[in-house]
């Protein structure tokens, strides 16, 4: 069985796109329809924007699911997955890859994501660290002890956890998580992602998921708060709103492909290269390629 999985902010790259919306006509169609939706020619900046021009949240959100969501487009009849899921951002190209939600809608929202959070780092300044090395549990413990906020926020893989919250609370985190043994690198983000932080752009981004219609999708849809397969579209409402807050669950999302036989993973979008590589760190012998 066949899972499409799609990146969240990283797998961006300078030139995303381009070679796709020469050859496709089905790619360039849809890339259109986006700089419709956006008021902006989105596809300018993703062929010919530097890599400093990709990084601006307001930019990488909507590049890599238009990537994403327009690869499985061109696939048409052929796009046939038995579960989908996404990396943080990657959930709303899922969710649209899946029919949960149209073009046009899911990218308004991502849309409006991308504003809120920007809006949410401004007002409060806020960071994350890549922990490498140790058991999730002593980040988890860690993270506990610290008195500035510091939650755990992505569960990468099998020693790596992304922690974010306040900068003087990441800096103490990472400071005892160094003592512990773990390798500690500080991220280059605008803001403390999927941490407490987030609640200003979790509560605007509530209200435009709510008055967005959501409908079955065509296959599951495994979901980062939880980690569990989805196809009711209330639940899936709810947990999306809750994801931005908290952690992203990727680690046991992919045990649960494996739980649940699952037997190939295909990354759709960015660099193709993320996940792959998350996966190969929980199991080496799992069936992984890119579109």
């Amino acid at each position: 069985m066949k899972i499409y999985v799609f990146a969240g902010q990283g797998a961006q790259y300078e030139g995303m796109g381009k070679d796709l919306y020469e050859h496709s006509t089905v790619a360039r169609h849809w890339m259109e329809c986006a700089n419709e939706v956006l008021g902006y020619r989105l596809t300018d900046v993703m062929f010919e924007g530097s890599a400093e021009d990709l990084k601006q949240t307001r930019i990488t959100q909507p590049a890599l699911f238009v990537h994403g969501v327009v690869k499985t487009f061109v696939l048409g009849l052929d796009f046939q997955p038995d579960a989908v899921a996404g990396h943080s951002l990657g959930e709303f190209s899922a969710l649209t890859a899946a029919g949960a939600l149209s073009f046009e809608d899911g990218l308004r929202l991502v849309q409006q994501r991308a504003f809120a959070m920007q809006k949410a780092c401004e007002a409060i300044e806020g960071t994350m660290a890549a922990v490498l090395g140790l058991a999730d549990e002593v980040v988890e413990s860690i993270c506990a002890e610290v008195e500035e906020v510091v939650v755990p926020a992505n569960y990468n893989c099998p020693g790596q956890l992304v922690i974010s919250g306040t900068r003087a609370g990441v800096e103490a985190a990472a400071a005892k998580c160094a003592e512990a043994g773990g390798r500690v690198t500080m991220l280059a983000v605008g803001g403390a992602f999927h941490s407490p932080l987030m609640q200003p752009a979790q509560e605007e981004l509530e209200a435009a998921i709510a008055a967005t219609p959501f409908t079955t999708p065509k296959c599951p849809v495994y979901q980062n708060v939880d980690a569990l397969a989805e196809t009711d579209p209330e639940q899936i409402k709810t947990k999306l709103i809750r994801q931005l807050t908290a952690p992203v669950r990727w680690t046991q999302i992919m045990q649960h492909f494996i739980r649940d036989g699952y037997t190939e993973m295909i990354e759709a979008g960015g660099s193709g290269k993320v996940l792959q590589g998350m996966m190969k760190r929980l199991d080496r012998g799992f069936a992984t390629s890119a579109l």
